[in-house]
């Protein structure tokens, strides 16, 4: 099992051990994108061009950008080549990319072109058709908690041998998992199968599942999908399922609630613990909560269950914090609810991003929406005008009331799909079409990349800055800070002055560290040097 260092749960400063400058440290990024005016002739003519270009490769995207621009004409003819090959793939049974081609037609207004290839009712039939787990027949309630152990497996990862100081060692990941369909599929974590999966191993690897009846005889599987975002994978095996377990609900689980978990800690098979719920709204995750809990978990346990007196699976367990028993956490069932039909697709799951940061938009105590907080310049969010202090209230036709609503509605989507969105403006309601692209792997990083410093540092340590010299370009005044923000922790506040040193990152571009020199209001104006540090993925990025 994955187990959570604390300084990466809760402290930041582990991150000054392994520094590795980055190579473009040094420079300053250009300046954003300004917004393009179709009323330019030029500008429009080369957009239409544009999106013949991207039609064969991208139809969605260009219908979208079709729709920006405004040519009623030019977007008719883009949905209906997305028509036409959404038929495409319902005829080849490729589910995944069929729903999305589908609702993204219905969405931009081509409801009729959609009908044309079926009805939205059979569509969604079509796409949740044998999907494990979702399309599962219910299985009848056992008699004792302990009887559910037959539903679960011990995952081995083989990895043949590994040598180190001249001698050979077996080298193997022990995980859990359990059965959701009587074909023989499995729910596992992707950390568990991490290495079969990953482009960067080129060398010998196997999967195999133990049976809790038989846990002598390995039997093969293979990976069918995997989530690295929300620590989940798809195994399929051939073997004879003795029992698949019943997904339950977020709604029916609260905290307090007694649980039980089962797995194979150390690799001891059919070994279950029980607890309670400790807490539901961990943000553990860059895309939503998770659950934490305080039953006995210890390595060997990722991947296994975690079920209520109903036998029904309301978590997946993936990670403890090594130094604190009783410290541990699931990923909610949720999550896994809305990833089966993608895991099922195959493959890596992607995700959905239109290039923005923001927060929960409160009145007091009650939320009413989504702050956009910022955008990345070229973004959906910047194409259709969108501003920062924007709040959106809808998205796909659901109800926005905070981050993690929208977080929800995102979960249930890939990247290249349009859905729509309802905002608000000092009070005037807004509505856009919003192009789904694909999210960086770490998207601090990615707007860094993108932006100036001056705006980039809003989503990234929440300060807003204006330069204040004409011959240092790394000199600026802050004229905002967002409360809560990092800038906010660390004492800064408008009209403070900051030059910025030399900005570093860690190996795999997770984590930030800019070196600041600074006269701090608060500190009464004394000469400071101060190192700010943050990670370059949360929740609060979309």
């Amino acid at each position: 099992m994955m187990k959570l260092a604390l300084g990466k749960v809760i402290l930041l400063s582990l991150f000054l051990a392994g520094l590795a400058a980055c190579s473009s440290s040094g420079k300053l990024p250009e300046a954003p994108m300004a917004e393009l005016d179709y009323t330019d002739k030029d500008v429009h003519d080369a957009e239409v061009k544009r999106i013949y270009e991207m039609l064969e490769k991208n139809p969605v995207q260009a219908l979208w950008r079709a729709k920006v621009l405004g040519d009623e004409n030019l977007s008719r003819e883009c949905a209906e080549y997305v028509r036409d090959v959404c038929a495409a793939h319902v005829e080849q049974d490729d589910r995944l990319e069929a729903y999305t081609m589908y609702n993204s037609l219905a969405t931009s207004g081509y409801g009729d072109l959609a009908k044309g290839i079926m009805d939205a009712q059979k569509m969604r039939a079509f796409y949740f058709e044998d999907v494990p787990g979702i399309a599962t027949k219910v299985q009848p309630r056992l008699e004792r908690i302990s009887d559910y152990i037959q539903g679960t497996v011990t995952v081995w990862v083989d990895l043949g041998i590994k040598v180190k100081r001249g001698m050979g060692y077996a080298d193997r990941v022990i995980g859990s998992g359990f059965f959701i369909d009587p074909r023989g599929y499995i729910i596992t974590n992707h950390h568990v199968i991490e290495e079969i999966v990953s482009p960067k191993n080129s060398g010998y690897g196997k999967v195999f599942i133990k049976m809790a009846q038989d846990s002598d005889q390995r039997i093969p599987a293979r990976v069918i999908g995997y989530d690295s975002v929300h620590d989940l994978a798809l195994l399929k095996t051939e073997a004879e399922v003795p029992y698949t377990f019943n997904l339950g609900s977020s709604s029916e689980l609260h905290v307090g609630d007694k649980i039980y978990a089962i797995g194979s800690p150390l690799g001891l098979e059919r070994t279950l613990t029980s607890g309670v719920v400790s807490a539901t709204d961990r943000k553990l995750f860059s895309t939503g909560s998770v659950i934490q809990i305080d039953a006995a978990i210890n390595s060997g346990n990722s991947g296994g269950p975690f079920i209520d007196e109903g036998g029904r699976v309301q978590g997946i367990v993936f990670a403890g914090i090594l130094q604190y028993s009783g410290l541990n956490f699931a990923i909610p069932v949720e999550y896994l609810k809305q990833d089966l039909p993608i895991l099922f697709h195959g493959g890596k799951r992607r995700f959905p991003w239109i290039g923005a940061y923001g927060k929960t938009a409160r009145a007091g105590y009650a939320s009413y929406g989504l702050e956009v907080q910022y955008f990345m310049p070229g973004s959906p969010m910047a194409r259709v005008g969108m501003r920062a202090g924007d709040v959106i209230t809808s998205l796909d036709g659901k109800k926005v009331s905070t981050l993690e609503e929208m977080q929800d509605i995102l979960r249930d989507h890939v990247p290249d799909t349009i859905i729509g969105c309802e905002y608000l403006r000092d009070g005037e309601k807004k509505n856009c079409l919003l192009y789904l692209s694909q999210r960086p792997e770490n998207p601090g990083y990615a707007i860094y990349q993108g932006d100036t410093i001056q705006r980039s540092f809003v989503p990234l340590f929440g300060m807003e800055m204006t330069p204040s010299s004409s011959t240092n370009s790394r000199t600026f005044t802050i004229t905002r800070v967002i409360p809560g923000s990092v800038a906010d922790e660390s004492g800064f506040s408008e009209n403070d002055p900051v030059t910025i040193g030399r900005i570093q990152f860690d190996d795999e571009k997770t984590m930030m560290l800019v070196p600041l020199t600074t006269k701090n209001r608060r500190k009464g104006y004394l000469d400071m040097s101060v190192a700010l540090q943050t990670y370059l993925d949360s929740p609060y990025y979309f």
